[in-house]
């Protein structure tokens, strides 16, 4: 194979395919790699090794990241360069570039953020764009209803093809076994199962679900805990799966389920709390103007002394400023108006509201494993996913999307919580 090294490249002024001034910027940069090594193909045909291989020619130890990409159009790099991982995953979609391992390749740009911090956030005239678009999709009332609708409503049919018979659309809990080994269905029971315990639910108790999804926590709570449930939802698709599993089950005298905005809730609730309340990966759907008016409709609806147990994914503490002032690859084409808490804020954000902040747990590698296996599944099963109307542009979106977040998992960039919150009496 013909290679040269990034930096050869990048300062070459002599070769006559001279690559583009945003691409030896770009390469100058992974010249540097402090952290693995990444085999590029440019457009042009020729291949590097970033950085160098140490002296002597060694290959990397094998316990090196190393990644491969092949690039077959050179507006990557300027794309990157203006508007970081969003126009990273826009030359993914549109098929501008690709690798063998796109899990490693994303372990390998994350386990490099500090170095590579210009290509994930962009210029700020070449992001101004996609955050103006992120700003437009506030989570008003009607903001939240387009934006749940947007990602939720791609069918029943969609999410049965790859999700868990549980049909959990969230991080499973695998209790500190071995994740690759472990069942997915029972981690998922698992997860649902500690969230009630720590909301302190038992025979009896009224629990409220913000988020309902597709009435699997409720199914549990009404079967195990002969718990009443009262799950809310703005997806209609969900609410219609919701319903028919609890009657299915014979459990829909302890169950009821409506399409409703969180916000309306202490309206109907307040004068008779609940005992104890749950909200699974919701939160991240709330969009930070309106935290607050979360946070009071949980104190409003729970009787004093009683607990909630809320799961959220969170951002690094020390990004999460830098993340607030900018948007992302997710925002943009997955969960438009969402944002996520650092474990700090949300504990301050509750704490505010009147709660004291219990326990909280973080299992983060068990989400990376969690998309591991419906990204498996995901592609296990493409061609159904074609047959329900979805084109290869969709399917590389969601392929980005489910890597991207495995490798946030993995690098620890993202953890998923539950914070258990007791309101003061």
């Amino acid at each position: 194979m013909n290679s040269t090294t990034a930096s050869t490249l990048a300062s070459s002024s002599t070769r006559p395919h001279k690559a583009p001034r945003a691409a030896r910027q770009v390469l100058n940069m992974l010249a540097r790699l402090p952290v693995g090594q990444l085999d590029l193909q440019l457009p042009d045909g020729r291949h590097l090794r970033c950085p160098a291989p140490v002296s002597g020619g060694k290959a990397p130890s094998p316990s090196t990241l190393r990644a491969g990409i092949q690039l077959h159009d050179w507006s990557v790099f300027e794309r990157t360069l203006r508007s970081g991982d969003i126009g990273f995953a826009e030359g993914y979609i549109e098929g501008l570039w690709d690798s063998p391992d796109l899990p490693a390749l994303m372990r390998l740009m994350l386990a490099n953020r500090d170095h590579i911090e210009r290509m994930i956030y962009g210029t700020w005239w070449g992001s101004l764009w996609h955050r103006i678009q992120h700003l437009r999709r506030r989570n008003t009332r009607a903001g939240s209803a387009r934006n749940i609708h947007a990602h939720y409503d791609l069918g029943n049919s969609f999410y049965q093809l790859w999700l868990d018979p549980s049909m959990s659309y969230s991080s499973a809990w695998f209790e500190g076994q071995d994740r690759a080994t472990g069942d997915l269905q029972a981690a998922q029971w698992a997860k649902v199962r500690r969230a009630l315990r720590e909301a302190g639910v038992e025979a009896g108790s009224r629990v409220l679900e913000i988020g309902c999804g597709w009435g699997g926590l409720a199914e549990l709570a009404a079967r195990d805990f002969q718990a009443h449930v009262t799950g809310v939802t703005l997806s209609r698709e969900q609410l219609q799966w919701a319903q028919r599993r609890l009657k299915e089950a014979r459990l829909d005298h302890l169950a009821e389920f409506s399409y409703e905005d969180y916000r309306d809730l202490s309206l109907r609730h307040a004068h008779e709390p609940f005992d104890a309340i749950v909200s699974i990966e919701m939160f991240e759907a709330v969009g930070r103007e309106y935290w607050t008016d979360y946070f009071k409709t949980l104190h409003a609806c729970l009787k004093p002394g009683g607990q909630a147990c809320i799961q959220t994914i969170t951002i690094r503490d020390d990004l999460f400023e830098r993340y607030v002032r900018s948007t992302d690859f997710i925002q943009q084409y997955i969960f438009p108006g969402g944002l996520l808490p650092s474990p700090a804020v949300f504990e301050q954000e509750a704490r505010k509201a009147g709660f004291e902040v219990v326990q909280r747990l973080a299992f983060g590698p068990d989400y990376a494993e969690t998309l591991r296996r419906w990204r498996a599944a995901f592609h296990r099963d493409l061609e159904q996913v074609l047959k329900l109307g979805f084109d290869q542009r969709f399917v590389r979106i969601w392929t980005f999307y489910l890597t991207y977040c495995e490798a946030a998992f993995d690098s620890g960039n993202t953890d998923v919580m539950q914070f258990t919150l007791r309101k003061r009496p």
